[in-house]
């Protein structure tokens, strides 16, 4: 168990619905972590209003300013740092990450992906979904390698697809589960219960599934 509230860093790129998922709970009591920053790669983005809402430092980082992903995140981490985070938490973050970047953070870092990994890496997940006749989708909050959205997963939620389900739909309801199980994930590593251990994640001493912890959401 942590002895005091552990820092957060949160990093967004555009509406923040996950961000005030944790603002939420942090405001709740339910989240024993303060969140330091908010970092935005995008100017003007209602994320920062809600950070700001909340009375949270922001950031922004404007990508367009820099010549490079290594320019960029080189400035994200000078940025980062000054806040001495314990965590990073990227909440519809939309920047591929150098491994420069990953690897300062390894084991410090989640992301929150809108499908059951290691289905659907990438864009467009509900539409894939549907495409394929799947019975089941969901979302999955993993630890971040330098493997896009293909780092250790820590938690997935699964929803099942309905007969008439269109992708908005869909995504409605993946996007509840989205708002559960991040603060979950993030409540458990400021706990001290979970861990990055090689390729896999752990929890309270026992290495977690391939998969990660399985909630079944009835959608």
């Amino acid at each position: 168990m942590a002895d005091s509230p552990i820092r957060v860093a949160v990093l967004i790129s555009g509406s923040g619905t996950n961000l005030q998922a944790l603002i939420d709970a942090q405001q709740r009591g339910e989240l024993p972590v303060t969140i330091a920053v908010v970092v935005s790669n995008r100017p003007g983005v209602l994320g920062l209003n809600r950070a700001q809402n909340a009375g949270i430092p922001t950031q922004v980082i404007d990508h367009r300013e820099f010549n490079s992903r290594t320019a960029f995140d080189k400035a994200m981490m000078i940025a980062i740092d000054q806040y001495q985070p314990d965590l990073l938490v990227l909440a519809g973050f939309m920047r591929i990450l150098t491994p420069e970047f990953v690897g300062h953070y390894t084991g410090r870092m989640m992301n929150i992906h809108p499908s059951l990994l290691p289905n659907y890496p990438g864009l467009h997940t509900h539409r894939r979904a549907l495409e394929a006749g799947d019975a089941y989708h969901g979302v999955t909050v993993h630890f971040v390698t330098e493997q896009l959205d293909g780092g250790p997963p820590i938690v997935q939620a699964r929803v099942p697809v309905l007969p008439d389900d269109t992708e908005e739909a869909l995504a409605e309801r993946v996007l509840e589960q989205e708002h559960v199980i991040y603060p979950l994930a993030v409540r458990w590593f400021a706990e001290g219960r979970l861990h990055l251990e090689g390729d896999r994640s752990k929890l309270d001493g026992e290495l977690l599934p391939p998969q990660g912890h399985l909630i079944d959401a009835t959608g």
